[in-house]
């Protein structure tokens, strides 16, 4: 190969480039042959060498292999959304001078940044700040890279507090040989990786550095390649996610590869508030959040309480269908407990603090699982007693950081529906199996249809033996691929002491809801020392599968509000049907009608207020009860009602039989209407 030309691999096959050739221009050259970007995810604006992230800038090597990441990959638009963060940052200081830089990461959907200033961002600096940032992305001012030692880094930023924080995090990271400083994960953005470097953004009519920002990269080639902006909102946030750190104020926003696609999800935002749980819950009287209580902790109301009680009975009943035993555990222990537990070594910033009672530490508990355990351990067991399937409703408090609460899926107490499956390895294949489909059809039975997977398998640092790892991710992939759920493996990311899956729902209007998850625990077991009695007569210690099937009860509820827009199926309905006489008249007939479908279970009000027909009628679907009947002269004559749908369509003349038996069918079927 000659001096001046490299070897590089792209799409799979060998190139000869000129020495000096960046990323960007071998991927044009690709381009111009007629490949196209994987997956139709556009015109590449990075790309992965050897398997890194890297600007379209990077110059390449010989041997690299070279692979074009477009803005619609999930890669590309982390690398749209935080390039867009910088433009908002640098707004922000042109309008706002004395604001000092917080972090700027991409997020789901979006992007944020968080500065310090003297005071709140109000909604008119908002509009300012977007259309600042507007004028530059028409600018096209270049995203600029430069390798910074931490001493030009802290000479260059001096001004900036907070990115001197994180520079010697960065240090004392690189001391103690971590590649991602300690705190939030989206420090990683700044000071994540080997090198710590800067970013430019370069005026293109001058040459000159119009705004610099401590960033890991990569980044668009220029701000022109910022297709969709808009910014969403503001509030505070504790800096680096820490009550004892200055509050900063941090503006959303979100970015797309098209404006197309940005007013989909406007669009979809908006129906999204309409569906808001927290919202829907106040309308219809479900649940609400007393202060006087505290933060993240519900009180459900008696309409509220109706839906989680039919949400929990039909879950106990298949349950004990399918051979789990239900048992019932305090909400505090001892802090030995938690100490064999290893909860209070690896989970003690999530705990709530300890009460002291006669010379004694109590915690509220967060995980049910030691309890489970100590029942197994109450008594010997035998092999011909396993899998053993402990279930339990129970409650379980977890000091969640006030700026992550959010209404019911986000709460600080909380009620799994948790099981723990004591087993033997011969066992665990089919175990797993049999419990994923049990999920599944559990969950299609409250009205989700839509599902997808995520197995997370060994990471770097574990404890255990690896051969009991590779049984454990064995089994949890039989069970995916038996199942036939779309899956994809998540390649180190299970916990340090377990693999696991999660299974992932699709809402009404396309969400992704993170909600059951099955684990495989060889730790626990071994902390506690439980055992077995084989059928050779030797003592074996068992496997343990964790499983919480609604994640708990309160975010299960929150999704379904959200799913079902308030509006749940006549079966869990809190009001299945309202009775609805055309003058007063009637009242007592429909009273009659009531006493007939309370006798089959229906959960039944009879409006006899003073309001006019039409306006109980109109309360009615504003309460979002599935079922009205109305009654007349001519319907009392007959025998009959007048039945309306919420959806509006209405049968008159309805022999009074013939409704309660559509009622009863439709609530005995769990049909949606």
């Amino acid at each position: 190969m000659p001096a001046d030309k490299l070897c590089i691999t792209l799409a799979g096959s060998e190139h000869v480039v000129e020495e000096g050739t960046t990323a960007g221009e071998a991927l044009a050259d690709r381009q111009q042959t007629g490949s196209a970007t994987p997956n139709g995810t556009g015109t590449p604006i990075a790309a992965r060498v050897n398997g890194e992230l890297r600007d379209l800038s990077y110059r390449l090597s010989d041997g690299d292999r070279v692979e074009p990441v477009g803005i619609g990959s999930p890669d590309g638009l982390n690398i749209l959304r935080h390039s867009t963060a910088h433009v908002l940052a640098q707004a922000v200081q042109d309008l706002f001078p004395q604001a000092k830089l917080g972090i700027g990461p991409p997020i789901e959907n979006g992007f944020y940044y968080d500065f310090d200033v003297p005071q709140a961002f109000a909604p008119d600096d908002l509009k300012a700040i977007e259309q600042k940032m507007r004028q530059i992305v028409r600018q096209g001012q270049r995203f600029s890279r430069r390798v910074v030692s931490d001493e030009d880094a802290r000479a260059e930023l001096a001004a900036e507090p907070y990115k001197l924080e994180l520079i010697g995090l960065k240090g004392r990271a690189a001391a103690s040989g971590a590649d991602v400083p300690p705190g939030d994960s989206a420090e990683s953005v700044e000071v994540g990786g080997a090198e710590l470097t800067i970013y430019d953004n370069v005026d293109p009519a001058t040459g000159a550095v119009a705004w610099k920002d401590l960033c890991r990269g990569p980044h668009l080639p220029t701000t022109r390649d910022i297709p969709a902006f808009t910014l969403m909102r503001s509030s505070g946030a504790y800096w680096r996610g820490s009550e004892q750190n200055p509050q900063l104020q941090r503006i959303y926003g979100t970015a797309w590869p098209s404006r197309a696609a940005q007013d989909d999800y406007l669009t979809l935002l908006a129906e999204a508030e309409k569906r808001d749980h927290r919202r829907l819950g106040a309308e219809l009287d479900l649940f609400s959040f007393p202060t006087e209580i505290g933060s993240g902790l519900p009180v459900f109301h008696p309409k509220g309480g109706i839906v989680r009680k039919a949400l929990e009975d039909y879950s106990r009943q298949r349950h004990e269908q399918s051979g789990y035993e239900f048992v019932y555990t305090p909400h505090i222990t001892r802090s030995e407990l938690f100490e064999t537990s290893g909860h209070l070594e690896w989970y003690a910033d999530g705990m709530y603090p300890p009460m002291e009672m006669e010379g004694a530490k109590y915690y509220p508990k967060p995980m049910n699982c030691p309890m489970h355990i100590l029942i197994y351990a109450s008594r010997g067991r035998s092999y011909r007693e396993l899998p053993l399937r402990l279930f339990e409703f129970g409650t379980v408090y977890r000091f969640e950081k006030s700026g992550v609460v959010h209404g019911l899926t986000r709460a600080r107490g909380f009620t799994q529906d948790d099981a723990h499956i004591f087993c033997t390895p011969e066992q665990l294949h089919d175990e797993l199996a049999s419990l994923l489909d049990f999920v599944v059809g559990l969950l299609r039975d409250y009205g989700l249809t839509e599902f997808e997977a995520e197995l997370s398998t060994r990471p770097d640092k574990f404890v255990g033996e690896i051969a009991d790892w590779d049984r454990a991710e064995a089994a949890l992939k039989h069970a995916l691929d038996k199942s036939g759920l779309k899956y994809v493996i998540a390649e180190g990311e299970g916990a340090f002491y377990a693999p696991k899956i999660d299974v992932h729902v699709r809402d009404a209007i396309g969400r992704r809801w993170q909600l059951s998850t099955l684990q495989v625990d060889f730790q626990e077991p071994g902390r506690f020392g439980i055992e077995y009695q084989a059928a050779d007569g030797s003592r074996q210690r068992p496997y343990m599968i964790h499983r919480a099937l609604f994640g708990s009860i309160e975010r299960f509820f929150g999704i379904l509000v959200e799913h079902f827009a308030g509006a749940f199926p006549p079966w869990l309905a809190p009001v299945q049907v309202v009775g609805i006489p055309i003058a007063d008249q009637h009242v007592g007939y429909l009273e009659q009608v009531a006493t007939r479908l309370r006798e089959h279970g229906i959960r039944v009000e009879v409006d006899a207020s003073d309001d006019r027909m039409q306006k109980k009628i109109r309360n009615a679907q504003r309460q979002k009860v599935p079922y009205m009947l109305l009654a007349g002269d001519d319907d009392v004559t007959a025998g009959a009602v007048s039945f309306r749908y919420r959806s509006g369509e209405q049968k008159n003349g309805v022999p009074v039989a013939d409704a309660i038996a559509e009622i009863t069918g439709a609530v005995a079927s769990r049909i949606q209407v």
